[in-house]
C-alpha cells in the first residue's frame, strides 16, 4: 500500500436485510485518500454516503471488500480491535452532535484523551475549547448551549485524541449560516494546522467545493467529480 495513503478501499460492498430480502447499499467501492487531503463525499439522500463514512470509521462492518487505514487492514478486525484502531487514528463529528448530556463541555472534550490515559486531558480540552471560541462555556452542559456551540464542542472533542483522520457527517446540517461558516472555518483551520486528513459527507455545494477533491455517491457507487 502507498504509504502516502491515509485510506484505501478495495471492492467494498455492504448489504443489509430488509422485508423484501437483502438490500445492497454499497456496490464495489474503490477509493484512495492521501494523508492530509480534504475530501467531500456528495450525492442525493439515500445514496449511501453516511453508510460509507460509518464503514470507513469502523462504526459498522462491511459485507465484503477491504478497508485500510494507513497500513492496517481495518475491515478484518473484530469490534475490540477496531475500537483500539479508532482511538489511535480516528475522530468523528456527527450531525446530531452526540454529546453526553450529563457531562459539562470540558468533560465531553476530555473524554477521548482520558480514555487513552492522557494526563494532560483537562488542559488540552480547555485549549481546544478556547480555540473554538468556547473558553467561557467550559462548565456548561449541552442543554445550556446553542446548536452551534454544541457542534463546536463536538469538533473540539473530535480533535482531543489528535486523530490522523477526521470524519464529519453533515457537520453544518443542523446549523444556521453564521454558525455553519464558523464550523467550516474551524474544520479547515484544524485540518491544515494539524495535517489531519478530512473526509466529510455534505449536501452543501460551497463546503464541498472547498475540499481538495469531491467524490460523488450515486446508487451505491462512487465516482470522482471532475473539476
Amino acid at each position: 500500500m502507498n504509504s502516502n495513503n491515509a485510506i484505501k478501499v478495495s471492492n467494498l460492498t455492504h448489504s443489509v436485510s430488509s422485508n423484501t430480502g437483502n438490500l445492497t447499499l454499497l456496490k464495489g467501492i474503490n477509493m484512495e485518500i492521501k494523508e492530509g487531503e480534504s475530501v467531500a463525499i456528495v450525492g442525493s439522500s439515500g445514496s449511501g454516503k453516511s453508510t460509507l463514512l460509518g464503514l470507513l470509521a469502523g462504526l459498522d462492518v462491511n459485507t465484503s471488500g477491504e478497508i485500510y487505514l494507513y497500513d492496517q487492514l481495518f475491515s478484518s478486525l473484530n469490534e475490540e480491535q477496531r475500537a483500539l484502531l479508532r482511538g489511535q487514528y480516528v475522530g468523528f463529528i456527527f450531525q446530531s452532535f452526540h454529546l453526553l448530556p450529563s457531562l459539562q463541555a470540558i468533560e465531553n472534550v476530555m473524554l477521548p484523551a482520558e480514555l487513552k490515559g492522557d494526563k494532560q486531558a483537562k488542559q488540552q480540552a480547555k485549549e481546544l475549547l478556547e480555540k473554538v471560541g468556547l473558553g467561557h462555556r467550559l462548565d456548561h452542559y449541552p442543554n445550556q448551549l446553542s446548536g452551534g456551540e454544541q457542534q463546536r464542542v463536538a469538533i473540539a472533542r473530535a480533535f482531543a485524541s489528535n486523530p490522523k483522520i477526521l470524519f464529519a457527517d453533515e457537520p453544518t446540517g443542523n446549523l444556521d449560516e453564521a454558525n455553519g461558516k464558523t464550523v467550516i472555518d474551524l474544520l479547515f483551520d484544524l485540518n491544515k494546522s494539524n495535517g489531519t486528513t478530512l473526509v466529510m459527507v455534505t449536501h452543501d455545494n460551497d463546503l464541498a467545493a472547498m475540499c481538495d477533491r469531491q467524490l460523488v455517491m450515486s446508487a451505491g457507487q462512487l465516482t470522482e467529480k471532475s473539476s
